[in-house]
């Protein structure tokens, strides 16, 4: 789904099955699937998938990210913050509800007071469904080593505001 979504290659693909093995191992860390079960012997699609944990400065991602906060007086937001680490639904599902589905199981089971995550900082599908759960934008314009595009910082309080 990742490589779908974001056009990876089988090179990439490698590098981030070992960081996803490696975040499987960090207390907290909280992972949920999408199934479409449309097959009718009850085998499902998984169609999309994420996973977070409570962030750590020390992680590469949040060592990245600082410097933008700081300049913006949010260097807080690294605290005690649930970090979306992925999120990520097969491109033939987008617009059908999962994404909202899972960002709000992950951050729903952290007692965490706010949630933080990246992504591209282009007025996306998924930059309004972000919104529509009260992220805002925390910082705009960050690059990420061996990225061609930026990203914005993005944080919400938790819980998520009821849907309406």
């Amino acid at each position: 789904m990742q490589a779908a979504a974001f056009g990876l290659g089988s090179e990439e693909v490698a590098v981030r099955l070992q960081i996803v093995g490696r975040h499987a191992l960090v207390p907290g860390v909280r992972a949920f699937g999408a199934v479409e079960r449309s097959d009718p012997r009850g085998l499902g699609r998984l169609v999309g998938f994420g996973y977070g944990m409570p962030n750590d400065r020390s992680h590469w991602w949040s060592s990245v990210i600082e410097p933008h906060l700081e300049a913006n007086g949010l260097g807080f937001w690294l605290d005690q913050s649930f970090s979306v680490t992925e999120l990520h639904v097969h491109p033939d599902y987008q617009g059908l509800g999962f994404g909202r589905r899972i960002i709000t199981t992950l951050c729903a089971g952290t007692r965490l007071p706010r949630t933080i995550l990246s992504a591209i900082d282009r007025e996306t599908p998924a930059r309004a469904l972000y919104r529509s759960l009260g992220y805002q934008d925390l910082a705009r314009q960050v690059m990420f080593p061996n990225t061609a595009v930026p990203y914005a910082v993005m944080g919400a309080q938790l819980p998520f505001p009821a849907r309406r």
